[in-house]
């Protein structure tokens, strides 16, 4: 996505490999966006963010590219359901979709301001919804973190609300003694806010504040994910959604 004065936005979708087929870390932008952006995506949007339609960019392309096909997809876990993290659900209609209570219930019941952020045409194919009731352990300072059913417990659920209403990063352990990844979700949009001095374009600060459902909570989360980035001992390497050079710097070798 290319909105002015921001700059390239990516839509990092994690994939993660497990005994019961792939797991897909929130779906990006799908094959319905491009075939149909009004109708799918709302003309604000598009007009506004100016997205690079490109089938080679979709998550299913991707997947398909790794040697994989859409039913080796079973479970997608969202970070949250806006429409650029939610696009690609509809390529991957046997998949279980995994998503916070709170989230599937804004989603479903948008009010004010989210009536622009949910598009129920990319959920219109009838998901298999997994919906998760508030709960859990503590996990490197945060509370209510979980397992995700039919997911190994290596895979967590991690509560990060305040830019929609049930927001969630999702943390992995690595293999051996790699340490834990966590997919931060739009908790925050630049690599420069995980610094020991946070810093970040003005126009992506003021972005975030203007969507954010509960902006105090969203900050407090960044708070306690700057101090989790800068503990080494918890060794856990931290990324969002937006950034470009955060996936570069996750990207397998091709």
């Amino acid at each position: 996505m290319c909105p002015p004065w921001v700059g390239k936005m990516v839509c990092h979708v994690l994939a993660v490999e497990t005994n019961d087929g792939l797991a897909l870390v929130d779906t990006g932008l799908g094959h319905g966006d491009i075939d149909a952006p009004h109708a799918r995506l709302g003309r604000p949007f598009v007009t506004i963010t100016r997205p690079v339609f490109d089938r080679a960019e979709t998550a299913l392309a991707q997947v398909q590219k790794l040697g994989f096909s859409a039913r080796d997809v079973r479970h997608l876990v969202v970070t949250h359901l806006d429409l650029d993290h939610a696009g690609g659900l509809s390529d991957f209609p046997d998949a279980t979709v995994h998503v916070s209570d709170a989230e599937h219930h804004a989603a479903m019941n948008p009010s004010g301001l989210e009536r622009g952020r949910y598009r129920a045409p990319q959920w219109a194919h009838g998901p298999n919804w997994n919906v998760y009731a508030p709960g859990g352990e503590r996990w490197n300072g945060f509370e209510n973190v979980r397992a995700i059913d039919g997911l190994p417990p290596e895979i967590l659920r991690v509560p990060l609300h305040g830019h929609t209403r049930g927001h969630h990063g999702i943390a992995i352990r690595q293999d051996g003694d790699a340490g834990w990844m966590l997919h931060a979700g739009d908790a925050y949009f630049h690599h420069g806010e995980m610094a020991q001095e946070p810093h970040c374009p003005l126009s992506l600060r003021a972005f975030q504040r203007l969507v954010a459902i509960d902006d105090a909570e969203r900050l407090a989360n960044q708070a306690r994910l700057r101090a989790l980035a800068g503990d080494r001992a918890a060794a856990v390497r931290i990324f969002c959604a937006h950034d470009e050079r955060e996936l570069q710097r996750c990207q397998l070798p091709h």
